[in-house]
Order: C-alpha cells, then sequence, then structure tokens
C-alpha cells in the first residue's frame, strides 16, 4: 500500500469556501445593523451603503477590518438569504422598500 499526500487543490477549495462563508457572514451582519439602524430603507441605497461600508472598511463597531470588494450581486444575495431567513421583511405596497 502507498498513501498518496493530500492534494494541495483540496485544501484550497477549503479555503475558499471558508473565505466565502466568513464574507457572507460579515454582508449579512452589515445588512442588518444597517437596517435595525433605519428600520426601513430602500433596497437600492442599502446595496449603495454596503458596498461603501465593505470599500471604506466600516464593517463594525471596535477594530476596522480591511477593506475587501463586494458587488451588488453579493449584497443582494445576502438580502434574499436574510429575507427567506425572516429576519428582514418587505412592506406589502412597497415590496423594494426592506424592514428590519
Amino acid at each position: 500500500l502507498r498513501l498518496l499526500p493530500q492534494q494541495r487543490y483540496l485544501r484550497a477549495e477549503r479555503a475558499e469556501v471558508s473565505a466565502l462563508e466568513r464574507k457572507r457572514n460579515v454582508l449579512c451582519c452589515l445588512i442588518t445593523r444597517i437596517l435595525k439602524a433605519e428600520k426601513q430603507l430602500h433596497i437600492d441605497n442599502l446595496v449603495f451603503r454596503v458596498i461603501d461600508a465593505c470599500q471604506k472598511g466600516e464593517l463594525g463597531p471596535g477594530p476596522q477590518f480591511l477593506s475587501f470588494c463586494c458587488h451588488s450581486v453579493d449584497v443582494l444575495s445576502c438580502v434574499l438569504h436574510l429575507l427567506n431567513q425572516g429576519y428582514l421583511r418587505r412592506q406589502e405596497d412597497r415590496p423594494h422598500v426592506l424592514e428590519y
């Protein structure tokens, strides 16, 4: 029997998945924090505020995080996730306005 060493690409894939999960968690927390403060916000304004906060590194209280690249698709994906989880809701008469 001969054992082969673990492939490097498997470790790289795990690291990428972990990084994506951390990014999603940070974005979800940021979305929640912004909507808690504003109570309701148009979805376009929320996306721009989240992207701006990511670029400036304003991701939370305490030590400042390094800025990271996030796109509107990332933010909208997290918004949909939070809507499905019940953390956010849409106004019935104005579905483009989100509430916490």
